[in-house]
């Protein structure tokens, strides 16, 4: 049984975006990192990835310049997962969202990895559960959904599979504490875990909002900006019911719950738009809405400069 004091090394199974962004935050806490991908250039991408957002942070006041070498210095790539994985303590798979990748992936890592280490899974979509259920030492294996961008988002979800001892949920919880980040501990792991869930039931109300001609796609997106968008960082919804009275939110729910869109199916709308390869930025900007390139550079820029700032604020507020 391991704790928090015995993790000394960690390893990524994965070097993409999420991978190496996963990598340059355990790094900035000070853990050698070993970097798996099998493609060499997937590696050379992830040390320039590495080096050009902790550049980016630093010059946004998260972080310092001087500390930049150093941080990627702690982050060893390697093409042999063995090497990444043999001597680590805590091993986090980021790679692509395929179920019988990730179960090989996991049965060799249970093979490779001393029996007390950690084994986690970034999947964000995909049952833990299932994943780990044809590895041998199944009770180690559990969820750990980090949030794109990995070094801005404060976001993991600890997602404990059905044989999850409470040790392994308390050393995840505590050494992603520790790096910085904010976990929260799902109980039980269910599609889409926690944030998803409520994420997608928001994106199912906007898409039915547009498809039923209530209000056109810019005026649904408006309408959470400039009202409850702005006070969900400081009142989240069950702290909001609480504060306006559970008997005025059970009125409410008692009137609209049975007006709300209720489908288990995606929407017609949505597949319209994905067959006529109406793909958003990905097909040249046209989707919900139509983007030039200068305002999808700027959706971003505008998202990242957020999110830094988010963050700094949440810093200043702990020290």
């Amino acid at each position: 049984m391991m704790k928090l004091e015995d993790v000394k090394k960690i390893a990524i199974i994965g070097g993409g975006n999420m991978g190496h962004g996963c990598a340059m935050v355990f790094a900035g806490a000070g853990y050698p990192v070993g970097l798996y991908s099998r493609r060499a250039e997937t590696l050379e991408k992830a040390v320039v990835g590495m080096r050009d957002d902790l550049t980016f942070l630093a010059e946004r006041g998260l972080g310092r310049l001087e500390d930049v070498e150093a941080t990627v210095g702690l982050v060893k790539t390697t093409q042999d997962m063995e090497e990444a994985a043999a001597d680590a303590d805590f091993v986090l798979e980021c790679v692509a969202e395929d179920m019988t990748l990730k179960q090989d992936i996991f049965q060799k890592l249970d093979q490779m990895c001393r029996p007390e280490a950690i084994l986690a899974t970034n999947t964000s979509v995909m049952s833990p559960t299932e994943i780990a259920s044809t590895s041998e030492r199944r009770e180690r294996i559990l969820g750990t959904h980090w949030w794109n961008p990995p070094f801005l988002i404060p976001l993991v979800e600890v997602v404990q599979t059905e044989e999850t001892p409470q040790w392994v949920i308390d050393v995840t919880m505590d050494l992603h504490w520790k790096i910085g980040k904010h976990p929260v501990h799902a109980k039980k792991d269910v599609p889409g875990f926690i944030a998803n869930r409520l994420q997608h039931a928001l994106w199912r109300e906007a898409i039915s909002i547009v498809e039923r001609g209530i209000a056109d796609p810019a005026t649904v997106d408006e309408s959470l900006k400039f009202g409850p968008g702005l006070r969900l960082p400081v009142m989240a919804p069950l702290e909001n019911a609480d504060l306006v009275g559970l008997d005025l939110t059970y009125s409410i729910h008692s009137y609209v719950l049975r007006h709300l869109e209720d489908s288990h199916e995606p929407s017609a709308l949505l597949k319209e738009k994905v067959d006529k390869g109406e793909l958003g930025f990905k097909s040249g900007g046209v989707g919900f809405q139509t983007w030039t390139p200068e305002q999808q550079k700027a959706l971003r820029a505008n998202m990242l400069d957020y999110l830094c700032k988010a963050v700094r604020e949440m810093r200043e507020k702990d020290e």
